[in-house]
């Protein structure tokens, strides 16, 4: 019962941040955050703040993740691309919004972690593989929607070649030594419109795949 509370009080914070997408807030309210921190911060899991995982990354705070899902604008029929699976948390909620969520990770430790939240929440429209995610996943290619969880100082060219003409990427963008930016990036036949939305501050986006276990 407290959890459910403590859900409903972070969707009403949202909402007061300026997130709008009612779809969105939906999947937030849906989406028990609790299972995706560590137990460690179990009581600061509804708390609007990122918190540390396993391997050295985060759990963005809600607010970036409701920010950066609206701004992706996605659709119930859309296939999505995720570059950074994490805990899980982003990709649970992508699962309530489009057809399919396919989500790349680096760690295979965080893979198979995220991947038995999936399971407990039975989630079967999300496919996660450990990869290289500034190469994202060609033979899944080309996506309505793509998403990076990871700064990088410039769109990965392997990513925007992935993403449907008419499609929205949405990714931070920076220096880790300078301020980043959450970046929406469309494309059109013409080539590409960005607009810089939100600063932020994120984990680098790492080339290849890491050696844990």
């Amino acid at each position: 019962m407290a959890k459910d509370f403590r859900k409903i009080e972070l969707v009403m914070a949202l909402r007061n941040q300026g997130i709008r997408d009612t779809r969105v807030l939906a999947a937030v309210e849906r989406v028990p955050r609790g299972l995706f921190v560590d137990p460690a911060f179990f009581d600061q899991a509804y708390a609007d703040q990122s918190l540390p995982i396993a391997c050295g990354q985060t759990i963005s705070q809600p607010y970036v993740v409701a920010f950066m899902t609206e701004k992706l604008e996605v659709g119930e029929r859309m296939k999505v691309l995720e570059i950074g699976t994490g805990s899980g948390y982003q990709a649970a909620i992508l699962s309530f919004l489009c057809r399919r969520v396919y989500t790349v990770e680096r760690y295979r430790t965080l893979l198979r972690e995220a991947e038995q939240r999936f399971a407990e929440l039975k989630l079967s429209n999300i496919v996660a593989i450990v990869g290289d995610g500034a190469r994202g996943w060609e033979q899944q290619a080309p996506f309505d929607r793509i998403i990076v969880t990871a700064a990088s100082a410039d769109v990965p060219r392997a990513l925007l070649s992935q993403l449907k003409v008419g499609g929205i990427m949405v990714l931070p963008l920076g220096a880790q030594d300078q301020v980043q930016h959450i970046v929406q990036i469309r494309k059109n036949q013409d080539g590409i419109e960005r607009k810089a939305l939100l600063p932020v501050r994120f984990v680098p986006l790492v080339e290849g795949v890491a050696r844990d276990r």
